[in-house]
């Protein structure tokens, strides 16, 4: 199904607001799961679950942290006299991670647009168009840094280091040295796009035309007072304490 991608935005809204305001466990859940089958039908894109088991360890570290220094409910873990695990940390720590989960899977459904379409969907609704392209450059730069950061660190393997293997003092210093290349090249990147904006006249003058004209379809209502129903609904079971 083709929907308009202020359509996909208002979904990626109310699922994002769901994540940040409930905090009830079961209720996340029934949003993670409601956010995977939006995914499936509409983008069908499921390599977020490769990246979703990298989170397995950051759960575990906040479980324990919370556990030692907001101890709550049973104790079930424990070295010596100091608590590792309780009950309240193993909950706030699973209740992180559906949240982290839930905006990861949301944004997913934006992928099935281009950088234009959002762009013109944010300036039909009277965003300026400085800020629309601003938004459209940041989404367009996180995969550019992505790719300096895989570079640099493809660079340093090839001479040998294995940071894997080095001791934690070393990876972190290790780090902090490939920080600054990387941050160069993406200034360096930013630099000509300027350049390039600069040479195209951009602000020349003060309206902007587009050949793209998005309009509003019978699904693209339907799927709006969906979405908002679905908000409003968690909301009310979650404040009613219903659930």
């Amino acid at each position: 199904m083709q929907l308009d991608p202020r359509t996909k935005l208002i979904m990626v809204f109310s699922l994002s607001t769901l994540a940040v305001f409930v905090q009830d466990n079961r209720l996340l859940l029934l949003v993670l799961i409601v956010s995977v089958l939006l995914v499936a039908y509409f983008t069908a894109d499921f390599r977020f679950v490769k990246k979703a088991r990298k989170f397995i360890i950051l759960f575990l570290g906040i479980a324990i942290i919370q556990s030692i220094f907001a101890p709550e409910g049973e104790v079930l873990f424990k070295l010596g006299d100091l608590t590792l695990l309780t009950a309240g940390g193993l909950q706030k720590g699973i209740r992180v991670i559906l949240r982290m989960l839930i905006i990861i899977v949301s944004a997913v459904i934006m992928t099935g647009s281009s950088a234009r379409e959002i762009v013109q969907g944010l300036i039909r609704w009277k965003v300026p168009f400085e800020i629309a392209f601003m938004v459209s450059l940041a989404t367009r730069f996180l995969p550019i840094l992505g790719e300096e950061a895989r570079d640099v660190y493809i660079a340093i393997q090839l001479r040998g280091i294995e940071p894997e293997k080095l001791p934690l003092k070393q990876r972190i210093k290790l780090y902090s040295y490939l920080l600054m290349p990387v941050l160069t090249g993406v200034i360096v990147k930013a630099r000509e796009l300027s350049t390039s904006m600069e040479m195209r006249a951009f602000r020349a003058y003060p309206r902007r035309t587009s050949y793209l004209r998005l309009e509003f379809k019978q699904q693209d209502y339907i799927v709006i007072i969906l979405s908002l129903s679905f908000l409003m609904v968690i909301l009310l079971l979650y404040l009613l304490n219903i659930w």
